[in-house]
Parts: C-alpha cells; sequence; structure tokens
C-alpha cells in the first residue's frame, strides 16, 4: 500500500511539473487522448458489456478511471451522455455490489416514453465507448448495523438499488429474514427476475412477492399477486410483521407518496427510507402564471406556462444547462435569480429577491423573469 501511495505521490509530482509545459490545458488533457481513463482533470468510464434486462431496460457494465472510489449499496452517480454536440447529465443508482472484484460497476436504466436521454442510453450506447461519471453519493443504504429483518417495496426500474443491497448481502453471505414486494406491468417487465427467482431459490429466507399491475384477473399464481396496488390488506397478507421491519423502497412517485403517508399515519414513520428518482412536487391548487423567461448569458426568450420547470423549458428549446440530479438535491443548477419570480415546485414557496440562488430543475418562474443562465 506504501509503495503505491509513493508512486501516486511521484506521478502528482511529475504532472504538476508537467502541467506547465501544457498550458493553458494540463496534461491531463494530453493523457485522455491516450486512455481516458488515466484522466486526472475529470473521471471517465469505459462501457465494457451491455445487457438487455427488458424490452426497455439495459445494464451497461462500466470500467471507472482514475479517482473513482468504492461506494455503498444503494448509491447513485451522476453519469455524462454527450448526444449530438451537446452534454447531458442524468442520474443512475448503482445495480451492483460493491465487493465485485473485476474493478467494474454496472447501472440499469429503463427507457422512459418520449425519454431523449434514456432511450439514447439503452440504444445508442455500446461497448468501447467512454462517458463521463461522477463520484458515487446518497444516503439511500443499509447501514453497518443492518437492521434484522429488512422490507424490500420497489416498483418498476426502482429496483435498481435494492439489487445493489442484495448482491451485496449475498456475496458477504450474511443474508437475513428479508420480505421484498415487487411491482411490475406484466412479469416480462421484471428487471432482474431471473435473478431475483434464483435468489429465492437459494435463500429460504428470502421471500419474493411480485404484483403485476396490469395482468388480468386479481388471483394469486406462483408468479405472485395481479392487478393490484399498494394496500393496507394486501401489506398485512404479505408482510404481517411489517411493523418490526425496517423499511427500504423505491419507484415511482405515487407509490413512495402512499407508502410515506401509511407509514405516517401508522406513526412509523422513521422506518420507512426512500430513494427517489424525482422531487417530489408539491400539489398546488394555484394556477402557473405564464410570462416571457429570459436566460441572459444566451439572450433567449422563451414563453412559460409558470408550472414547468425551468431546465425542462430550456431543453424543450435547445438550451442544455449545467444540471445534475434533476430532482434539488445536487444543486448542479444553481443560477442566480436576476429580476422577476419563481416558485419552487417542491414547497409553493416564491423566490423573488434579486441576487437569490435557485435550482433550475425545481423551480418554474412566476410572470416574466430573468436568470443568470
Amino acid at each position: 500500500m506504501r509503495q503505491i501511495e509513493q508512486k501516486s505521490a511521484l506521478g502528482r509530482f511529475v504532472e504538476g511539473l508537467t502541467d506547465a509545459f501544457a498550458f493553458p490545458l494540463k496534461t491531463s488533457h494530453y493523457i485522455e487522448l491516450v486512455n481516458p481513463l488515466w484522466t486526472s482533470h475529470s473521471m471517465q468510464a469505459r462501457i465494457e458489456k451491455v445487457w438487455d434486462e427488458t424490452a426497455t431496460a439495459r445494464t451497461l457494465t462500466l470500467r471507472p478511471g482514475m479517482n473513482w472510489r468504492s461506494f455503498k449499496p444503494g448509491q447513485h452517480l451522476r453519469v455524462g451522455i454527450p448526444i449530438g454536440g451537446r452534454h447531458f447529465t442524468r442520474t443512475y443508482s448503482i445495480s451492483s455490489a460493491p465487493e465485485r472484484s473485476d474493478g467494474c460497476f454496472t447501472i440499469t436504466v429503463k427507457g422512459i416514453p418520449g425519454g431523449f436521454v434514456s432511450n439514447h442510453i439503452i440504444r445508442k450506447l455500446k461497448v468501447g465507448d467512454y462517458i463521463p461519471i461522477g463520484v458515487p453519493q446518497g444516503d439511500f443504504y443499509i447501514p453497518d448495523a443492518q437492521p434484522v429483518k429488512p422490507l424490500f417495496i420497489t416498483a418498476g426500474s426502482g429496483i435498481t438499488p435494492i439489487m445493489s443491497m442484495l448482491r451485496s448481502l449475498d456475496a458477504e453471505e450474511r443474508f437475513p429474514d428479508t420480505v421484498h414486494i415487487h411491482y411490475a406491468p406484466h412479469n416480462y417487465d421484471v428487471i432482474f427476475g431471473e435473478e431475483l427467482g434464483n435468489l429465492g431459490k437459494k435463500y429460504s429466507r428470502y421471500n419474493l412477492t411480485r404484483i403485476f399491475t396490469r395482468d388480468p384477473g386479481g388471483e394469486v399464481t406462483e408468479e405472485g399477486l395481479r392487478n393490484q396496488h399498494f394496500t393496507q390488506a394486501q401489506l398485512e397478507k404479505i408482510c404481517p410483521d411489517w411493523r418490526t421491519r425496517d423499511v427500504y423502497a423505491c419507484g415511482p412517485q405515487p407509490l413512495l407518496d402512499a407508502l410515506e403517508s401509511f407509514w405516517e399515519a401508522n406513526g412509523l414513520r422513521r422506518q420507512l427510507h426512500t430513494e427517489r428518482f424525482r422531487a417530489a412536487i408539491a400539489g398546488s391548487n394555484v394556477p402557473g402564471t405564464a410570462g416571457k423567461l429570459t436566460f441572459s448569458k444566451s439572450k433567449a426568450v422563451f414563453d412559460s406556462d409558470g408550472q414547468i420547470n425551468i431546465l425542462r423549458l430550456a431543453e424543450d428549446n435547445g438550451l442544455n444547462p449545467e444540471h445534475g440530479c434533476r430532482m434539488g438535491i445536487c444543486h448542479g443548477c444553481n443560477v442566480k435569480l436576476m429580476e422577476g419570480c419563481v416558485r419552487d415546485l417542491r414547497t409553493n414557496e416564491l423566490i423573488q429577491e434579486q441576487g437569490q440562488t435557485i435550482q433550475i430543475c425545481v423551480c418554474a418562474s412566476v410572470g416574466d423573469a430573468v436568470i443568470d443562465a
């Protein structure tokens, strides 16, 4: 370990000297031409493998470059996707376990109907491509003081962070008494369906129930329950001891809203841990105020209905502002409000102080507004 640290320190020293000759760029920019994984000014990953999980979901196996760090099962990272000369950023959960021995990790992406970036990922990216990545982050993971009896509730692509947890528990051979409820439209839409089934065969204490929300009928089958959504009666039947379990849930906003309301009403909200792919938007009976939204740096002016978030409005009109998680967590889209007023869609709070920082992924303009972007 000490030899590695010495080499790393020596490498940094040499790179610092050569940077003077590489100005205005850095030595790392030229190294990138040889191998993007060796760069130090940014972090890249090479696609090593692609695998279709379902007709609309694909897993990418990625080999990260320098500055990569390990992650906790359930965490996510930002991924950069260059498309047509423009750079898009999206956040995806890591679906593999950190115990992998090959130095790679995976993300699993589900194509969203009409989703420009997600469908590009699952249809256009190929083995050998390089993509920029961020460092793993997030607090949705099982702590070291692992709960004795977890309850996982997932739906659709919400299975991805939970799959990382399950794979890690399997790799460390410390699988606890586990109940897992997974919702999908049909049996063939279940991402990692075969692997989940194999876990059930391997561990008698892993109890999986798959619920198909669009299949006809309501009978119980070998594959799971049909044509049902979350209810207390359903939970009591599948997991009678749910009150004693720590719950980890990930999926569409309506499911997570229902779970949060249910656990809150039962006084057990602290036992529920959720991971959202989109920001929780506050309901409002106040209609959006239409107006002109001006981007000062590009001099672009667009009509706004006062409801769509500023980031989406910009992208729909051909701009590509800096952004990250798209749900108000990472602050990668922060800009200054120069004139006018915006509304925080999560709280309905009005922001109208000139020079105040706003997050364009969760704010909509109210009437005419100007932002420093």
